[in-house]
């Protein structure tokens, strides 16, 4: 079973900046792609980014520019930069593979306001 734990997130001003991490705990990891993906209190969690076993990345038009993904094989570990910061960024933030899933962790909540 893979375990999943993400940190990094906070409060921000819009415009701000924070940056997310994301660690699994096996070795499996380096053989998927992985999703950083959000939820809005009230919506559906959905995915924002991704990163590809070689590095190639993914975004949501919201985000594209912004964000910044990447993946570190050797420590099994994803990051989320996120730029430029606006409210409507505010959620809880969760990384997972992009394709199927493990079991989701408790993610984290990130929370842009003036």
């Amino acid at each position: 079973q893979v375990q999943i734990v993400e940190v990094g997130g906070g409060w921000a001003q819009p415009g701000g900046s924070l940056r997310l991490s994301c660690e699994a705990s096996r070795g499996t990891f380096n053989s998927v792609t992985m999703g950083w993906y959000r939820q809005a209190p009230g919506k559906q969690r959905v995915l924002v980014a991704s990163v590809t076993t070689a590095g190639a990345t993914d975004y949501v038009d919201s985000v594209k520019g912004r964000f910044t993904i990447s993946r570190d094989n050797a420590k099994n570990t994803v990051d989320l930069q996120m730029n430029s910061l606006k409210p409507e960024d505010t959620a809880v933030y969760y990384c997972n593979r992009k394709y199927g899933s493990w079991a989701w962790g408790q993610g984290t909540q990130v929370t842009v306001s003036s």
